[in-house]
């Protein structure tokens, strides 16, 4: 259990800096650019945008390793915690002390991290048969996101934002539970991963969940787009570790308090360090960018 932990949380401090990168340079493109694979061509170009996709792509990788140890539910909390590493390279980028609402958000993150844990002791979990209707789970993901990105293109920018790193966070949690179901099924040896739809699907919704991160982060400060995704992808990840590999989760009514209260507290504390000043971004990049 301890080895999981470190791998979640060393994944989470990679993917942390990876959205700080990739934001930096996001957010200095055009607004029509936004859920246009131009934007992945005109990002690719940028040295820093790149740095954050290979940071990105490492902790997803430690990431992978943690799933491989442990079940979806277990390891999505620890991936949450990638706010705090954002915001700490933030903090060391600015050369500023955290305040009182940037320790609180942590502590709350972090503490809603470790009682969830230890309240619902995630544990379990088989990969169902490749057309087991427990799939249909995936399906009902695809079409939230898809609903997501529909009231998104209706909304302002602000919420717009928020709406497309939602649905970035829903594709994250769905591309790790895809990735918890290859491993199990690699279990059974190569042949079996790679006569199995779900391998097949990772990349395509590794490159969708992409492709919305960026357009939000194009759209606003990484303060108002970063938190969604933070939030959204836990959530999703263990309600598809339930749902899809019948994951493990304690019900009597202290751990069932306690698994609410653990989440309560993981999201509410990703809210308050998203509202860090930390986090928010001069229009400098943007303007600059328009004028050219």
């Amino acid at each position: 259990m301890i080895l999981t932990v470190l791998l979640g949380l060393m994944a989470a401090a990679l993917i942390g800096v990876g959205f700080m990168a990739q934001q930096h340079a996001a957010y200095a493109e055009p607004l029509g650019e936004m859920l246009h694979v131009q934007l992945l061509l005109h990002l690719v170009r940028k040295p820093v945008w790149r740095f954050g996709i290979a940071a990105m792509a490492g902790g997803q990788i430690l990431g992978a390793l943690a799933l491989q140890r442990a079940s979806v539910a277990q390891v999505e909390p620890l991936l949450a915690t990638n706010l705090i590493f954002a915001l700490a390279v933030s903090a060391l980028v600015y050369q500023e002390r955290l305040g009182r609402a940037e320790w609180l958000g942590a502590v709350l993150v972090s503490g809603g991290v470790a009682i969830f844990l230890a309240s619902a002791q995630p544990r379990g979990g088989r990969v169902p048969h490749p057309v087991s209707m427990t799939w249909v789970a995936v399906l009902a993901v695809l079409v939230v996101t898809a609903g997501l990105v529909v009231v998104a293109l209706r909304t302002s920018l602000k919420a717009r934002a928020m709406l497309l790193a939602a649905a970035a966070g829903v594709l994250y949690g769905l591309q790790d539970a895809l990735t918890r179901g290859s491993l199990l099924t690699l279990e059974h040896g190569m042949q079996a991963m790679f006569t199995t739809w779900p391998p097949y699907a990772l990349p395509v919704v590794a490159v969708l969940g992409i492709l919305l991160n960026q357009s939000a982060f194009d759209a606003a400060p990484l303060r108002i787009s970063l938190p969604a995704t933070t939030a959204a992808e836990p959530i999703t990840g263990i309600v598809l570790g339930v749902a899809i590999f019948r994951e493990n989760l304690q019900v009597g009514v202290h751990a069932l308090a306690g698994t609410v209260a653990g989440l309560v507290a993981l999201v509410v504390g990703i809210v308050i360090l998203g509202r860090s000043p930390f986090l928010a971004k001069s229009d400098t990049a943007r303007q600059e960018a328009e004028g050219r």
